[in-house]
Order: structure tokens, then sequence, then C-alpha cells
């Protein structure tokens, strides 16, 4: 027990190293991306390079993705001072979020049925 413990704490320590260098480098650069943007890719090329193996990360990843709607109730309950926007603007927002999930989704079915067919005619 005590073993799987310090396990996911040192897996959580490298992930937030990862994570405080996207912020270095977003500080450093300028950059009007996010830290945790840089992050996420630094993670990913890391991992890519074998510079990190996945069993490193695994464990702690696992956890955090496993409870990840605890880091949403803050965000939740922060939207209920938003009544009014809503309210004004809802139809706006709701075809906005329902666009802009349905759209990405028929965009990329179809891409890759042209992808596909693209490719038996070079068999």
């Amino acid at each position: 027990m005590l073993l799987n413990l310090l396990k996911m704490t040192a897996q959580g320590l490298l992930l937030w190293i990862i994570y405080w260098l996207g912020n270095q480098i977003t500080a450093l650069s300028g950059l009007p991306i996010p830290g945790t943007v840089f992050g996420m890719v630094l993670l990913f090329v890391l991992l890519l390079s074998g510079i990190i193996k996945l069993h490193y990360i695994q464990a702690a990843a696992d956890f955090l993705l496993k409870h990840m709607l605890f880091f949403f109730i803050p965000i939740a309950v922060g939207l209920m001072d938003w009544g009014a926007v809503f309210y004004e603007y809802g139809v706006i927002l709701t075809v906005a979020l329902l666009a802009g999930a349905v759209l990405p989704f028929f965009t990329v079915g179809i891409l890759t049925q042209l992808l596909q067919r693209g490719d038996r005619k070079w068999k």
C-alpha cells in the first residue's frame, strides 16, 4: 500500500513537472498559448521519443482520468452565476455547442470514408 502511494506520488510529481515546464515555455516565449497545451505537447514528444515510458506515468494518469469529473464540479458551480447570460443568449449558445460537436463529427466521418475509398483505388 505504501509502495503504491509512493509510486503514485512520484508519477504525479513527474506529470506536475511537465505541466510546470509547459507554463515556463509559455512565460518565456510570450506566445498566447496556454502552458497546459505546451505541457501536453511536451508529454507527447517525451512519450513518442521514449524518454518517458508510459508505465512511468500510467497509474497517476489513470487516477486523474478516473476522477476527472471532480475537476469540473467547481466550474459547474461557477456557471450558476451566469444564469442571466444563459437566459439571454441560450439559443445562440446551444446552436454554437451543437454545431461545434456535430460538424467535426461529420467532417471526420466523411474524411475517413474518402480516405478509405482512396486507399482501395491504389491497391
